[in-house]
């Protein structure tokens, strides 16, 4: 009787084992499936909506009335190159963060929509080529110091 009742216990404890591990698993795939995709740029870490077709490159921000201040957009290129950006549409003004190598090349600080559809659109150029292209609210890069050289590290791409 001894021994059957400790080969119950033994199978019971093997029992939860397998289901606290399971859980453990399930839990784990979860969180890293649902993590959204993050920038950080010295110590200062946003959320980023990931542009991925032509058209929602195209679009970008301009359907945006309001960008919360830990929010972006990440353009990412197939290989380096000078992606122009303008301000069409836009509803709010941007800083514009080119990036090569994971690392920033050029600053187009408070990017401005045009007042009205009949001004002249600013093209936006890199000085070097890059691979990738981070907008987020107009002043930050100054008020967060980003420079050019500042090291960018990109999250659940």
């Amino acid at each position: 009787m001894k021994k059957i009742l400790i080969a119950f216990v033994i199978l019971i404890i093997v029992v939860i084992g397998a289901v606290t591990t399971q859980n453990y698993l399930k839990t784990q795939n979860l969180v890293q499936t649902n993590k959204d995709p993050m920038a950080t740029i010295n110590n200062n870490t946003f959320e980023l909506i990931v542009a991925k077709t032509p058209k929602e490159m195209e679009i970008g921000l301009s359907e945006t009335s309001e960008l919360p201040k830990n929010k972006g957009m990440l353009f990412l290129f197939e290989s380096p190159g000078y992606y122009s950006f303008w301000m069409r549409n836009m509803k709010i003004p941007i800083d514009i963060i080119y990036i090569n190598n994971d690392k920033i090349v050029t600053i187009f600080s408070k990017a401005k929509p045009p007042q009205d559809a009949a001004e002249t659109l600013v093209i936006y150029r890199p000085d070097e080529p890059s691979d990738k292209v981070i907008e987020i609210n107009a002043g930050l890069a100054e008020e967060y110091s980003f420079k050019k050289g500042d090291k960018v590290i990109l999250q659940n791409l």
